[in-house]
């Protein structure tokens, strides 16, 4: 009668183990396919376009428009942000550069350079 009862107990664990291997296993793939899913989204937001339709990658132009500064996007004719900041209260150095045409590659330092010379 013993016997009955480890061979039943020794079923049960193994089953019990079976169940939780399988378990496991599918909460694994669950997870690695959110992760893989989470990472192509992320492949896909880097190229999706910033404010004013730039492109992460394509940067900026800090120019002159009607005495004002203006940034423009790399095509250099879509206006990305119009300021307030006088041409003519910039330094000659700087003055001179963005009567050219200034090229930034990165938002942060288009901002740079507004904070610097704003008011």
């Amino acid at each position: 009668m013993k016997k009955k009862y480890y061979v039943g107990f020794l079923t049960g664990i193994f089953l019990l183990a079976v169940i939780l291997g399988i378990g496991y296993q599918l909460s694994y793939r669950h997870t690695m396919d959110r992760q893989e899913a989470k990472s192509e989204a992320e492949k896909t937001t880097e190229s999706v376009t910033t404010k004013g339709n730039a492109e992460k990658n394509e940067g900026y132009y800090i120019c002159e428009l009607n005495g004002y500064v203006v940034v423009y996007l790399y095509d250099k004719t879509t206006v990305y942000e119009v300021t307030s900041i006088l041409v003519s209260e910039l330094p000659e150095d700087v003055r001179k550069e963005v009567e050219i045409g200034k090229y930034v590659e990165k938002e942060s330092q288009v901002y740079g350079f507004l904070e610097n010379y704003s008011s």
